[in-house]
This record gives C-alpha cells, sequence and structure tokens, in this order.
C-alpha cells in the first residue's frame, strides 16, 4: 500500500534508424529484477524438451510477445500504379489530360500520400499532389485501410478519382499473405496530347547523291568508334585511345583522342579536324601542291564512307593507322538497319602485362661510397641512402683513436706518424698527420670522414673496416696506402673491455698486452712518491729555474715528444739526460736530482711528462 510509482520501464529503442525490443533492465515502479540463475545449457535443454503431463492439468504455454504495430511494419510500404484524368478548359487542343501518379500506403500508421512524376519542361505543377496522412475514407469518420486497395478499382480522395491499374511485388505478396486476391493489372493509360506531340523516330534513309536530301535526313546523327592509334613505332610513341565521328550528314571524319587525368599529354582534344578523308587518290599530277591547296574530287578517286568503318577494321587516316575496338548503339543499330551486319563483339585491346627484366646494376666506379652511388640506378632524382638513427645516437660523440705509421719503401714516410679516428655513429674513418716543423710535410687531414672497404671486397658485395679489425701491429689498407697499428689511447681499451660480447676475445686481448708494460711502469712509478711531495718538489725546481737564464721550453717539449716514438712517455735514461744537457738544464743540482729520481722508473727508464710540469711551455 505505501507503494506510488507503477511505471513501466522503456522497452522500445530506436538504432541507426531502425525501432528494435528490449528486455527491460528493471520492474514496475524501478523494481530489481533478479536474474536467471539458470545456465545457458539448462536453458537450451528447456527450450527442446517437450512438455510431459503425469498429473494435474496442462499447463498453457506463455503467450507470444506483443510487438507494435509501427514495429512490425516499420519502412514497410504498399505502392500502386494510378492514373486519374484532368479536364482542360483553357486549351482548344487538348479537353482533358491524363497524370500518371504513384499511392503509397505506410503500414505502420495507416496513413497515404500520393506522388506524381516530375517531368522536365512539362509547365505543370507535379511531385508530392497529397501529403502523407491518414485519409478519410467517408464522412463517418472512417479512414482508408489496406484491405480497400486492389487492382482495377476506382479510389476517390478528396473529390479526385484515381485507377489503380499495377503494383509492386512486394504489395502484391503482402496482399496475398493477408487472404486478399489480386486482381490481374491493367495497361496504363497514356495521355493523348502528350502521345501526339512526341517526335516519331524516322527511318534511316539510304546515302543519296543529293547532297541536300541528305543533310536533311541524317542531320545532327553521328556515328560513334572507339579506336586505338599505335603509335609505339616512333619515338616515345605509345598506344592513344580514341573516338572516331563520322558524320552522316556530309561525310565527314572527326578524331578526338581521350585524355586521362595525369597521363602527362597536352590536353587537346581534337587530335583531326572535322574534314572528308581521301581513301584511294587519284593520278594526282607531280606539280600538285596538295600541301597547299584543297583536295577536290577531281585528286580523289574514292572517299571514305560508313562501309569503310567496323569493329576490327585498321583504319589509315591522314597518315596515322587507327583500330576500331568497338563502337556505339546508335552506331550498331545503323548498320544492322543498313548493312544487315549483326555481329558487334568488342575487340579486347587490354595490353598484355609485360615480362618485368631484372635490374642489372653497374659496377662502382671508385667515386663516392658505393650506397650513395647505387641511388642513381634506382631512382631519376636519387635520394641520401638512409641512415641508422638508432645507432647514431646511441654512439655519438664516441670515437676510437689509433696512432698508425705509413708503410711506405719512402724514406722520408718512416718517421711519419698518423692518427686514425674511427667514428662509431656510421661507422667511417679519418686519418689526421698532426704537423712538425721543419719536417717539409705541412700535416693536417689527411683523409676526410669515409666509410673505407677492405681489400678483395668486390663492389656489388662491399665489405667495410669493423673495430675488431683494429689490433696492435695489424695493417690496414685505405685506398692504396698501407698503415700499420702502432697505439692506440686507454679509451679504445675501455670501450672493448665494456662491451667485449660484441668483439672478439684476439682483439681485446691484443689492446690489453698492449697497455699491460705501460699500466707496470705508471704502477712503479707512482707507488714510491705521493702526488703532494711530488707537487712541492716541482714548486721549489720552478723557484730555482727562476735564477737561471731563460731557455725555450717549446723546443724542450718537442725534444722529447720527438724521441718518443711510441707515445708511452718514458724515455731511456741517458738519451734524458743528454737532452737537458743540450738545453744546459742543471740536472747535477739537488733538487733536479732529486726529482729525476722521483720520476725515475728503474734504473734506465725516465717519466719525462711528471718532469716537464717543472717547465711550463
Amino acid at each position: 500500500p505505501q507503494k506510488t510509482s507503477f511505471h513501466r520501464a522503456q522497452t522500445l529503442d530506436f538504432k541507426n534508424g531502425y525501432a528494435f525490443s528490449r528486455l527491460p533492465r528493471e520492474g514496475v515502479g524501478g523494481e530489481t529484477l533478479l536474474a536467471n540463475q539458470l545456465s545457458q545449457d539448462e536453458l537450451d535443454d528447456l527450450c527442446t524438451k517437450g512438455a510431459m503431463l503425469t498429473y494435474g492439468q496442462v499447463k498453457r504455454s506463455a503467450p507470444s510477445r506483443f510487438t507494435p504495430a509501427f514495429v512490425e511494419y516499420d519502412k514497410k510500404v504498399l505502392k500502386f500504379d494510378a492514373y486519374f484524368q484532368e479536364e482542360v478548359a483553357t486549351s482548344a487542343e487538348e479537353q482533358y489530360r491524363i497524370h500518371q501518379v504513384g499511392i503509397y500506403y505506410y503500414l505502420e500508421d495507416g496513413s497515404m500520400c500520393v506522388i506524381e512524376p516530375v517531368v522536365k519542361n512539362s509547365g505543370l505543377l507535379q511531385g508530392k499532389l497529397m501529403k502523407r496522412h491518414r485519409v478519410p475514407k467517408n464522412e463517418q469518420g472512417d479512414y482508408y485501410h489496406w484491405k480497400d486497395l486492389n487492382l482495377g478499382i476506382n479510389l476517390t480522395m478528396y473529390g479526385r478519382t484515381y485507377r489503380l491499374v499495377n503494383c509492386d511485388s512486394f504489395t502484391k505478396v503482402f496482399l496475398e499473405s493477408q487472404g486478399i486476391v489480386v486482381n490481374p493489372p491493367e495497361e496504363m493509360v497514356l495521355d493523348p496530347y502528350t502521345e501526339h506531340r512526341r517526335p516519331v523516330q524516322k527511318p534511316i534513309m539510304p546515302a543519296s547523291p543529293n547532297p541536300f536530301r541528305q543533310f536533311l535526313a541524317y542531320d545532327t546523327k553521328v556515328l560513334r568508334f572507339y579506336a586505338i592509334w599505335d603509335d609505339t613505332n616512333s619515338p616515345f610513341g605509345d598506344h592513344h585511345p580514341c573516338i572516331i565521328h563520322y558524320f552522316l550528314a556530309d561525310d565527314t571524319v572527326e578524331v578526338q583522342e581521350v585524355h586521362k587525368r595525369n597521363d602527362g599529354k597536352d590536353p587537346f582534344l581534337v587530335l583531326m579536324r572535322r574534314q572528308r578523308l581521301p581513301k584511294i587518290f587519284g593520278d594526282k599530277k607531280k606539280n600538285f601542291p596538295s600541301c597547299v591547296l584543297e583536295i577536290t574530287d577531281q585528286e580523289v578517286q574514292e572517299w571514305y564512307s560508313p562501309k569503310d568503318f567496323g569493329i576490327g577494321k585498321s583504319l589509315t587516316l591522314l597518315g596515322r593507322t587507327f583500330l576500331i575496338y568497338d563502337m556505339d548503339k546508335f552506331t550498331q543499330d545503323f548498320y544492322r538497319e543498313k548493312y544487315g551486319i549483326t555481329d558487334f563483339q568488342p575487340v579486347d585491346i587490354n595490353k598484355k602485362p609485360t615480362e618485368k627484366v631484372a635490374q642489372v646494376i653497374p659496377p662502382h666506379n671508385g667515386f663516392g661510397i658505393p650506397e650513395d652511388s647505387l641511388q642513381n640506378c634506382l631512382s631519376l632524382i636519387p635520394k641520401p641512402p638512409r641512415k641508422d638513427i638508432i645507432k647514431m645516437l646511441e654512439n655519438n660523440l664516441k670515437i676510437l683513436r689509433y696512432q698508425v705509421a705509413l708503410d711506405s719503401p719512402v724514406p722520408v714516410d718512416k718517421n711519419r706518424c698518423f692518427i686514425l679516428s674511427y667514428f662509431l655513429s656510421d661507422d667511417t674513418i679519418s686519418i689526421y698527420e698532426p704537423p712538425v716543423r721543419n719536417s717539409g710535410i705541412p700535416g693536417g687531414k689527411y683523409l676526410k670522414r669515409t666509410r673505407v672497404t677492405k681489400p678483395g671486397s668486390t663492389p656489388e658485395n662491399p665489405i667495410y673496416y669493423e673495430p675488431s679489425d683494429f689490433t696492435i701491429g695489424s695493417t690496414i689498407e685505405v685506398f692504396g696506402h698501407r698503415f700499420i697499428i702502432t697505439d692506440t689511447d686507454e679509451y679504445v681499451l675501455n670501450y672493448l673491455e665494456n662491451n667485449s660480447e660484441s668483439f672478439p676475445a684476439a682483439t681485446l686481448q691484443s689492446i690489453r698486452d698492449h697497455f699491460r708494460p705501460r699500466h707496470t711502469v705508471v704502477e712503479t712509478a707512482s707507488s714510491g712518491v705521493p702526488k703532494k711531495d711530488l707537487d712541492d718538489l716541482i714548486m721549489e725546481v720552478q723557484k730555482e729555474l727562476k735564477l737561471l737564464d731563460p731557455f725555450n721550453t717549446k723546443k724542450f717539449h718537442e725534444e722529447f715528444h720527438h724521441f718518443d716514438k711510441e707515445g708511452s712517455g718514458f724515455l731511456d735514461k741517458t738519451r734524458f739526460l743528454n737532452i737537458c744537457d743540450r738545453f744546459h738544464v742543471p740536472t747535477s743540482t739537488i733538487l733536479l736530482k732529486k726529482l729525476i729520481d722521483y720520476c725515475s722508473c728503474g734504473e734506465d727508464k725516465v717519466n719525462y711528462r711528471d718532469f716537464l710540469l717543472s717547465f711550463p711551455s
């Protein structure tokens, strides 16, 4: 008794313009509906299992679900072809006019509408004559029902009587399914005035020698042929689709070229202007200027006529050969009536797929890198080869540097020193020669940054140098020049050790064996002297040197570096003392002796780099 809401949930809905029904999500008044507790298999068994009566009365099945009419008959329309007669009192040529209309009955709501097809330039108000609504049947308030509609009956609506003569297939099937016997269709009545004014198709008359009669008989009648002009024998020739027009009024011919979008040709429609075309020339005089004067009947023995045209025929028009492969319907009717030709099967002109020729890449000519030169063979406008962006970002500014010597029989080249840089970002190599004063060689850039192929690799399959190929003592051939790797920096050793899984063990072991004596010497030199004591001693030596005569410390540094061929930073003690005596360095003083002892590594090696800290350049 306390319940106040009794509304039902909405079960009808529209989706994409179609009405459909769905199960309610809640009960009357918003009550919660309990979900079915049975599984899908149990529900299927209950649907297939028949009812078995054991005791009691037979249970009646549930009534079928109710579907509204506007859902059942949505978008279902009965269409009848009809006509009505309208009196014409303002014209002396016609007394009445026949209007052909279509009557539509909408089953979903019982509404009707009348539509007359629009005829262009008829001067009449056509279109929808009666808008869609329920049409009253009589004065008692009844409306027309689909049961009142049938073929061969008169239907009066708003004082206008329509005669129903035919219907579509859906209407016929629907009426018969409802038990209505559909009357046989009747013939649609035509408007007599319209039929009187309809132009009569004149029969095509044969050609006559009288040009005026031919013009009157065949004016505006044109034969249309679809042809193709094969121009492949000329340079840059192609197959040109064309349309040949033969004008029956004066036996002239016009050729138009059919252009496609972006075909690369000039957009000129007319290939040959409208003119009479000679087929067979007569005995033309040698001095007849045919390129200037027009050709008349005296110079031409026979002109082209309709009998010379046909499907499958090749015609030579002004030096161009055209193959006719099809014609339009009017042309087919013309040839059927005049010449009795019945075979108008079009000719297949589709091009056969050409066999793709394998592209042959020419060998590399030696200019530039092969990848860059290959783009000239793949495209008319070459594009730069694609780069590995991920590799460039991961290895940006990562450079492996090696000290190399030139392997040359020339004595001057034996003392030359080069720095080979390997860029990990793009696997390129550059070689730089440090300038040496008074050597006669300017130095500087020896090889710009580029990729270098290994000796023996082919241009089709080039093999480039990799970091695994650079070991101490190995020979690198760069464009005919041989270089021997003599040294490298510690960054190379650290990089190879951090990425040991990417390089051969022999390459890493070669670099380690090269740095092992140097690490031993450095450890020996740095183990005996604390860095603080060495710095204090260097400051005292610098104070003492200020009291002596000044000398060129820059040349003093260059002399030590010149005799250190391997760049290890260590020299023999005898050579070290000779250089100091040459520059008048007082090595006999107590402070310098102590500094030399600190920089000594064993009995025969001196770390000249620590010693030169006292002689700033």
